[in-house]
């Protein structure tokens, strides 16, 4: 193996990555098996060292019949003794015959990422109970009304041609809870849109009324 190489390969990963990113290279054919970490940069995320002894995956390439089947293995979890949550991609590094003489590991820490995005999740996602879509933003009351008819049809669950009185009276139930007929002539609109006279509508705005109260 060149080492040489893959020094300044591994120097070059966690540089880029930060001292987050741990770079090891396993040595297979060391004559060592007990001690196969042959390069090592940010060793402090796995607490390792050059000269330290193998991984589960380094076993594992180390007992399988036919090494020339093993496979790159990348974004994988791991977690280390201390309960740290890492991201890791295994490289076999293979001589001229394709059989593997090495192993490149990069193991990422992202147990501060995986906290982040709990914290942020929590301010951003309601309870499952409270699940709903964003309210929008309209630019105008005209806008904002056609948003709450809408609404109500789906609150009802079928079109307009298809409603009886009862699936009428529940639409205008949320358009006047919600506000709807504070809007200047949302009567005129809202009663169009039904089918109904004003008078029904206003009608069915008392019986709803009638019903919170």
């Amino acid at each position: 193996m060149d080492l040489s190489f893959y020094e300044r390969l591994s120097k070059a990963i966690a540089a880029q990555f930060g001292p987050n990113c741990e770079v090891a290279v396993h040595n297979l054919k060391g004559g060592d098996m007990e001690h196969t970490i042959a390069v090592i940069e940010n060793g402090h995320v796995t607490h390792r060292k050059v000269g330290d002894g193998p991984s589960r995956v380094v076993l594992e390439a180390l007992k399988t019949e036919d090494a020339n089947t093993l496979e790159d293995q990348t974004g994988y979890l791991m977690r280390t003794h201390d309960g740290r949550i890492l991201k890791c991609s295994t490289v076999y590094l293979r001589d001229e015959t394709g059989a593997p003489e090495g192993i490149l590991s990069i193991n990422y820490d992202i147990t501060e990422l995986l906290m982040a995005e709990r914290a942020v999740g929590s301010l951003l996602h309601h309870k499952e109970e409270e699940k709903k879509e964003p309210d929008r933003i309209h630019p105008s009351v005209n806008e904002l009304l056609d948003d709450l008819i809408e609404q109500s049809v789906q609150l009802v669950g079928k079109p307009v041609a298809m409603m009886n009185k009862e699936d009428k009276v529940r639409a205008i139930a949320f358009l006047n809870k919600a506000g709807a007929f504070l809007i200047t002539r949302s009567g005129d609109k809202v009663s169009k849109y039904f089918g109904i006279s004003k008078y029904t509508l206003y009608s069915y705005i008392d019986a709803t009324n009638t019903i919170q109260e």
